[in-house]
């Protein structure tokens, strides 16, 4: 069992910037907890401070209820004794030492007896696929060989939590989708509670069970992928997570007053509260007349953007530019009018306080 619990956490630097505002985060054990974010959004502040390397300047920290870190109770367990295994961007590999010995270099600080730190080695070497590598050195190895070194170092420890800061941002796109089915894999097999870091939308969508969206020092919304994507907490989460991003048409900006108008009769009881409502890129479709059975608005074409499996399409709406994923080729041409349209239940809704608007 590995609970985490955050409470009314903070941390600034300075006299002016707070990186944590008084967070508070429970992650159940054995779960995948990925922190969301952009740049300076806390998040890795968040991770350095579990793992003891920062120290809050507030609140109470919690690994299955016994106390990490409290400012009122003056404590403050060390790195060392937490029972965490750490991997950063940088691997920070021995160059000077075999896979092997790097891998044993954790169970030897421990005085692990030479025979069990052989077999350990040789089981999270099997572990992750790279047994074969074990008499190489660091600089003889990719980038992704690297990352399954440094994920076997860890894991030669046998900590109940694993905490990982952008591990995979380094690699080529190829080998980030290699390690993610790898992580997404020793997850599933090894039960540990994982706390993941990341900017990468895909990465915390596709590993986790629960994301925690942090914006500004503050957890915008907490809860599993899906959800998140589907139901977005506020104006912020819904912008943030999805690629191409959500299509918003305000009740005030310039160019989308229009089609804003549009949807208020889909909610004659909502209408007052709306000020944007938002439409996913896959929930964006094209047809040559006005729908029947759905909303619908007249667009211009303006340009597409293949992918190979998808075709990015870009739309001039009113006076603004929207974008609608397609599975096929629209076959059109700069200029041309069609109709955007889409389902009543694939709208988001947003009060003025940007907040989510639940539809009945």
């Amino acid at each position: 069992m590995a609970e985490i619990v955050l409470k009314n956490i903070r941390k600034t630097f300075g006299p002016s910037v707070v990186a944590v505002d008084n967070l508070n985060l429970t992650i159940q054990s054995g779960s995948f907890v990925s922190l969301l974010g952009p740049s300076g959004c806390g998040k890795t502040t968040t991770l350095r401070m579990i793992a003891g390397l920062d120290t809050p300047d507030g609140g109470e920290l919690y690994l299955d209820g016994k106390l990490l870190f409290s400012e009122s109770e003056g404590c403050r367990v060390p790195t060392e004794k937490r029972g965490m295994g750490l991997v950063f961007q940088n691997y920070a590999l021995w160059p000077h030492m075999t896979v092997a010995q790097n891998v044993s270099f954790g169970l030897e600080m421990r005085e692990v007896p030479k025979e069990a730190r052989k077999k350990r080695v040789e089981e999270v070497l099997e572990l992750l696929h790279i047994e074969n590598l074990k008499n190489r050195y660091p600089g003889e190895l990719s980038g992704g060989q690297q990352q399954r070194v440094a994920l076997a170092r860890m894991l030669a420890i046998n900590p109940d939590v694993l905490l990982l800061d952008e591990p995979l941002s380094n690699l080529d796109a190829k080998l980030r989708l290699e390690m993610r089915t790898e992580l997404k894999r020793l997850h599933q097999t090894l039960k540990n509670t994982i706390l993941y870091v990341t900017h990468d939308q895909l990465e915390a969508m596709t590993l986790s069970t629960h994301v925690a969206v942090m914006h500004n020092g503050r957890i915008l919304q907490y809860a599993p992928p899906l959800t998140i994507y589907r139901f977005p907490a506020d104006l912020t989460v819904a912008a943030f997570v999805g690629s191409p991003p959500m299509n918003f048409f305000s009740r005030t900006e310039e160019g989308a007053s229009g089609v804003f108008q549009s949807f208020l009769p889909l909610f004659p009881t909502l209408a007052e509260r709306i000020h944007t409502v938002g439409v996913r890129p896959e929930d964006l479709h094209l047809s040559p007349a006005p729908p029947l059975d759905s909303w619908g608005y007249p667009a211009f074409f303006e340009t597409v953007l293949p992918t190979g499996s998808d075709w990015i399409v870009s739309l001039k709406v009113d006076k603004r530019t929207v974008f609608s994923v397609l599975k096929e080729d629209p076959c059109l041409q700069p200029g041309e009018e069609v109709w955007v349209s889409t389902r009543k239940e694939n709208l988001h809704l947003f009060d003025t306080q940007q907040k989510r608007i639940e539809i009945a």
